[in-house]
């Protein structure tokens, strides 16, 4: 069975502008696009009341996706556009159709002129539990924002698309998260960014001598491991501009930063089945927080 990319609508302006980018998306991998609205029903008092009626609140539910739809339909000729509402708790379900879907979609509030998101628990409840990737989009994102600007410094959806940028820990390679980001560049046919970031070694904050020999050593060393590990890919994708980027300090900094100009970040989550539960690593938190473009969260083994 084809799996759809799909996202999850629940009317917000940040699950529109997911929407959007998944329908995008849907173009870019030849698949269908769902549209899935989770309808939680109100607690029995509330739903009597007289301005909310069982009713009228699930008419209401049925309107948010049939119209995203037709809408989608129209910007998007001939995406094959599906609808489909449950009722249930929404983290549970969005995690659940994630693992039917190529992808899912979801949105994610801005921070206004600090850039960046703000992370909802049920958007972190889903990665956490999603084994399929999950992409975060956040409210205002439009096709321009993807792209270069055009010769004239003006946004444009016409012209080539932004690095797609990944987050990679040579010491813990996975293949999925490495052909997630190599297709994602591919399919844009935009340059690859592979982001390393390395710790300083400990006499740097002491300043020996021979501590700058000693920093060289390291880059290059980190450099030719870096390189190593792309190897292979860079033969299975040769169409794909690779840039190598291993740079000395915090991973998570490192990463925001060189997602800056990111069309699409990506970054690695390891699935685990601990007593304790579910959780992201803080160079994942550090990016759903802190990058402007949507971010894919790769679960791996």
């Amino acid at each position: 069975m084809t799996r759809a990319v799909t996202a999850g609508l629940d009317g917000s302006p940040e699950s529109r502008a997911a929407a959007e980018w998944a329908a995008r998306e849907a173009r870019l991998r030849d698949l269908p696009l769902k549209i899935l609205h989770v309808f939680e029903p109100a607690p029995l008092p509330v739903a009597q009341a007289p301005l909310l009626g069982a009713e009228t609140s699930q008419d209401w539910a049925e309107r948010i996706p049939a119209e995203a739809a037709e809408g989608l339909r129209l910007r998007h000729p001939g995406l094959e556009v599906i609808t489909e509402q449950v009722t249930g708790e929404p983290s549970e379900v969005l995690a659940e159709a994630a693992g039917a879907a190529e992808l899912l979609a979801l949105g994610s509030r801005g921070l206004g002129g600090i850039g960046g998101f703000m992370t909802g628990s049920v958007s972190l409840s889903v990665i956490a539990h999603a084994v399929r990737p999950v992409v975060l989009v956040r409210a205002g994102e439009q096709a321009a924002d993807e792209h270069s600007a055009d010769p004239v410094g003006i946004p444009s959806a016409a012209t080539p698309f932004r690095p797609v940028v990944v987050g990679l820990d040579t010491d813990d390679v996975d293949e999925t998260l490495l052909e997630f980001a190599f297709d994602a560049a591919a399919r844009r046919d935009a340059p690859l960014r592979i982001v390393h970031g390395w710790p300083e070694p400990p006499t740097a904050f002491y300043r020996f001598y021979g501590d700058a020999e000693l920093s060289g050593t390291l880059s290059r060393g980190q450099a030719a491991a870096l390189t190593e590990v792309v190897r292979t890919w860079r033969r299975k994708f040769p169409n794909v501009d690779v840039i190598e980027a291993s740079r000395c300090g915090s991973a998570a900094q490192v990463l925001v930063t060189a997602a800056r100009d990111a069309s699409l970040a990506v970054v690695g989550r390891r699935i685990r089945t601990s007593p304790l539960g579910a959780h992201l690593g803080h160079v994942t938190h550090a990016v759903l927080h802190h990058v402007v473009a949507p971010v894919a969260v790769v679960p791996h083994g």
